[in-house]
C-alpha cells in the first residue's frame, strides 16, 4: 500500500484489508501468475474505486453494516478492475503498467487472456457470496456489458480523423465511469445510505469517473514514463484520440490532417510534433477546464450529502483529482 492514504486512516486500513482479500483469491497453482497478481494489486495504483466505495459507505449507518461484506464487495470493484486493465494491455500491446512489465509482456497474450479470465471468476465468486438474492447482482453484470460496451465503442473509432467530443465521452461513460459510479453506488446501498444519497452516489461516481479519465488523457501529454509509469503518447499513437487533441484538432483541423492521415504508420517523431500541436492550440488546456467543470459538479452533489467524516473526505479526494499527477 502506498502512501497516498496516510491522510484518510481509516479508509487506508480497509484497503489494506481488500488488497489481503485480493492476493488470498488469486492463490492458484501456477505461482508466477499469482506472483504478477500480487504485483498488480500491490504495484502503485490508488485504489480510487474501492475507496470511493468505503467513503460513501460512511455515509450509510454503520451498527447495520457488515464488515466482512463491505471488505469483499471492494475487492470484487478491484478485481474486476484489474481484469479490464490485464485486457487492456493485450488490446493495447503495452509493455508497462504502473512501472511494471505486463503480464502479456512477460508471460505473452494466451497466458495473459487466461488470467483476466480468472480475475472476471473471482468478479462473479465474490458477487455470489455477497449478493445472492439482491438486485445488484443485475446492476452488476449491466454495468460490466456497458463497460464492455465502452471499451469496444474505443476500438470502433481509432484512427477516426473526425472524432468528436460525443464519440469520446461515449466511451468514457463506459468504460471508466460506469465503475466508478457502481463503486459509489454500492457503497452507499451496502453501507445503508438513504435513497436520497444512492442516487447521488450514482452520478457523483459517474462525474468523478469521467473527470478522472480526462486528467488521464491529459497526463499522456504532459508526463513522463517516470510519472505516468507507462509509454506516453501511447493512445496517439494507437489511434485512441482523447479530449487534449480532440479540443485542438476543433480549433485548426488543417494541422492536423497531415499527422492524422498517417494512423498506424504515425512515427514516434510525428506523434511528437503532433503533441506539440495539442499544446500550441491549448488543446490541453482546454481539456483541463472540461474536467474542472465536471469535478465541480461531482462537488457540488457532494455538498448535498449529510454532513459526516465521510462526505469531508470525499471532498478532499474528488479537489485531490483536480491536481492529480499520476
Amino acid at each position: 500500500m502506498n502512501d497516498f492514504w496516510k491522510e484518510f486512516p481509516i479508509i487506508q486500513q480497509q484497503l489494506n484489508e481488500t488488497c489481503e482479500l485480493i492476493k488470498h483469491q488469486v492463490k492458484i497453482r501456477n505461482k508466477e501468475i499469482e506472483h504478477a497478481l500480487v504485483e498488480l494489486t500491490y504495484s502503485g495504483g490508488k485504489l480510487l474505486r474501492p475507496a470511493f466505495f468505503f467513503l460513501f459507505a460512511q455515509i450509510g449507518d454503520e451498527e447495520k453494516q457488515n464488515h466482512n461484506q463491505l471488505i469483499k464487495i471492494a475487492a470484487s470493484i478491484e478485481i474486476l478492475h484489474m481484469a479490464t486493465l490485464v485486457h487492456d494491455d493485450i488490446i493495447d500491446d503495452s509493455p508497462l503498467r504502473r512501472g511494471n512489465v505486463t503480464i502479456q509482456s512477460r508471460y505473452g497474450k494466451d497466458i495473459a487472456v487466461y488470467t483476466g479470465d480468472l480475475l472476471f471468476t473471482e468478479f462473479f465468486e465474490l458477487l455470489a457470496e455477497t449478493m445472492n438474492g439482491s438486485d445488484f447482482l443485475h446492476k452488476n453484470a449491466s454495468a460490466m456489458k456497458r463497460l464492455l460496451l465502452g471499451e469496444l465503442d474505443q476500438m470502433h473509432t481509432r484512427y477516426k480523423k473526425n472524432m468528436t467530443t460525443s464519440d469520446y465521452l461515449r466511451s468514457v461513460n463506459g468504460k471508466t465511469a460506469e465503475l466508478f459510479s457502481l463503486s459509489c453506488l454500492e457503497g452507499a446501498h451496502f453501507g445503508y445510505a438513504s435513497s436520497e444519497v444512492q442516487r447521488l452516489a450514482k452520478r457523483i461516481g459517474r462525474h468523478i469517473g469521467i473527470a478522472f479519465q480526462v486528467y488521464d488523457d491529459i497526463l499522456d501529454y504532459t508526463a513522463n514514463v517516470e510519472t505516468l509509469k507507462k509509454p506516453v503518447l501511447e493512445d496517439l499513437s494507437q489511434g485512441v484520440y482523447t479530449l487534449p487533441l480532440i479540443f485542438a484538432m476543433q480549433k485548426a483541423p488543417e494541422h492536423f490532417s497531415f499527422y492524422l492521415e498517417k494512423g498506424a504508420g504515425i512515427t514516434t517523431e510525428q506523434a511528437i510534433e503532433t503533441a506539440q500541436l495539442v499544446h500550441e492550440f491549448d488543446g490541453v488546456n482546454d481539456a483541463k477546464a472540461f474536467a474542472k467543470r465536471v469535478t465541480e459538479k461531482a462537488l457540488t452533489d457532494i455538498e448535498k450529502l449529510p454532513d459526516c467524516l465521510g462526505k469531508e473526505q470525499l471532498t478532499q479526494l474528488t479537489q485531490l483529482l483536480l491536481q492529480r499527477s499520476f
